[in-house]
């Protein structure tokens, strides 16, 4: 996977190359699909959602710019597998997710690769979470209609925040930089996520 899908494309973080090689992907997936794991694509994990194609996971990671020090949000746990991955390059992950059974898994299987530094949320990751705020990183990993101004606010400055956003068939992915309190935007490739689902997402009925 390292090698056909990450390094011969455009991922040479060293940090983003070794994680992804040292956590072992089968342990996020249902037993049943284990053995496609490693494929180079999404894979459903059930209640509508799926464990991200390894390339997006480094992709997004690798965008993050991560030292090591970091307080991470993330919203959207889902399968836990970008959770344990920010989990070895960060100081701290704070992880959303809003399906109460996808945490509690994610939490399980995490905890059985010993990763004591995440917190785990059950609620609407479209608005952050303000307890803990703020953070140095936040990473989504489902796509917004837009960016939600409540993640913005939550940023820490310095900080990055890296989201893919646009319609409910297709996003771009964005990241957006707040420092000395100016806020920009770029934008990078184009990529498809399951709906961010909340307030500041996309309605629950998909209108």
């Amino acid at each position: 996977m390292v090698e056909r899908q990450l390094r011969q494309r455009d991922i040479s973080d060293p940090k983003v190359l070794e994680v992804m090689a040292e956590v072992p992907r089968e342990v996020f997936v249902p037993p049943e699909i284990a053995c496609m794991a490693y494929r180079d694509g999404p894979l459903s994990i059930g209640y509508d959602q799926t464990i991200s194609q390894p390339y997006m996971v480094a992709l997004m990671t690798a965008e993050l710019s991560l030292s090591g020090k970091e307080k991470v949000l993330e919203i959207g746990t889902g399968s836990g597998y970008q959770t344990a991955i920010l989990s070895r390059m960060a100081g701290e992950v704070v992880t959303v997710e809003r399906i109460g059974a996808l945490s509690e898994s994610a939490k399980s299987a995490l905890c059985r690769l010993d990763c004591r530094n995440v917190t785990f949320v059950v609620g609407d990751g479209s608005i952050g979470y303000l307890p803990l705020a703020p953070y140095d990183r936040i990473l989504v990993t489902a796509g917004a209609p837009s960016i939600p101004p409540a993640l913005v606010e939550q940023l820490a400055d310095p900080g990055i925040l890296v989201i893919p956003s646009g319609s409910r068939m297709g996003q771009t992915l964005y990241r957006v930089t707040k420092e000395n309190g100016l806020v920009e935007e770029t934008t990078g490739i184009g990529c498809i996520f399951v709906p961010l689902v909340g307030d500041q997402g996309w309605p629950d009925d998909g209108v």
